[in-house]
């Protein structure tokens, strides 16, 4: 398969039937129609072998979450996918990996609508970028700097799993990464690691009752900071409510448990900021989609975030997740 050949390939793969894409795949540019009455929101992910995926990690479960990674970020702005465009950067042409890739990829796109409109290929070391559009009615997209003190903290969604997955994964030799493990619990850590189910499909109940939202990448605490940050606000997390923390303490300790679920990263949860008075809703329609979801904490007015535990109470200052530059 050469390069054109790939591109060609790429363009008859099913896709749902938009009107809204008036020039597709196949010309120097998509041609896209922004419907009246709603804001465009716009993401970009990229996911580079060996720092966001290990290093033989199966080719669907690469195709699949360099999508959801992209797809979280709608959802942490209350956002419904369209359109989605994807650059291809590969050591060779392998069309066996390029089939479960984009098995991968469709398995996520297909049941969002979400056409893929255009991209790139190139060669180089194993990388892929996603830019995602979506929708917001005009002026409702829920931001970081919403949060207001007194409102609860809601996780929607698993923390920490893929921390404990990517620690079970790095133990395997390369060739085995693709291969299920046999523990119930391991391989429940594992599909969080390599398939996370991004909180689409609740975009009009977040914009209706989050008054600020994040999707947790780069491990509760950073990602808490920036909410409390960007809000002008403190956060209270207490961990004791995190029912991940316990089963991950009776695999690897209080210690390493406490880390995988504050400072992990790779969640794409959704924590939000809620008013009192809207919590039973939200987590009521969370539940209802599937989703564990729960109140973790509180927004403070004193700046900085504190966790609480068997009493005791840690105030975290400085890198607190994941940093690419350090």
């Amino acid at each position: 398969m050469r390069e054109f050949e790939l591109i060609d390939w790429i363009r008859q793969l099913p896709g749902p039937s938009r009107p809204d894409v008036l020039t597709g795949i196949g010309d120097d540019a998509a041609v896209l129609s922004v419907p009246a009455g709603f804001d465009l929101i716009v993401s970009t992910d990229t996911s580079v072998a060996g720092v966001h995926f290990p290093h033989g990690t199966a080719a669907y479960d690469v195709g699949w979450k360099s999508l959801a990674v992209n797809l979280s970020d709608l959802a942490a702005m209350g956002a419904t996918p369209a359109w989605v465009s994807l650059a291809l950067t590969l050591p060779k042409l392998d069309a066996d990996w390029l089939k479960g890739f984009f098995a991968g990829f469709q398995a996520l796109a297909l049941p969002h609508r979400l056409a893929l409109i255009g991209g790139d290929t190139t060669r180089g070391p194993l990388a892929i970028t996603i830019t995602i559009h979506g929708f917001c009615p005009n002026g409702q997209a829920v931001r970081r700097r919403g949060a207001r003190a007194g409102d609860a903290l809601i996780r929607i969604g698993r923390l920490g799993l893929a921390a404990a997955g990517l620690r079970w994964q790095l133990a395997r030799p390369e060739s085995e990464r693709a291969s299920p493990l046999l523990d119930p619990f391991e391989q429940q850590c594992l599909q969080a690691l390599n398939r996370p189910e991004p909180k689409i499909g609740m975009d009009a109940v977040l914009r209706t009752h989050a008054s600020a939202l994040i999707d947790v990448s780069d491990g509760l605490l950073a990602d808490l900071m920036h909410v409390a940050r960007s809000s002008g606000v403190g956060a209270k997390v207490d961990l004791d409510a995190i029912e991940e923390f316990g089963w991950l303490s009776e695999h690897f300790g209080s210690s390493e448990a406490r880390d995988m679920v504050t400072r992990g990263g790779d969640d794409y949860a959704l924590l939000a900021a809620c008013a009192p008075a809207q919590v039973d809703l939200l987590l009521v329609a969370a539940k209802a989609l599937g989703h564990a979801a729960s109140v973790i904490g509180c927004f403070e007015a004193e700046p900085g975030c504190r966790i609480h535990h068997h009493g005791q109470i840690d105030t975290v200052g400085g890198p607190s997740g994941y940093e690419h530059f350090t």
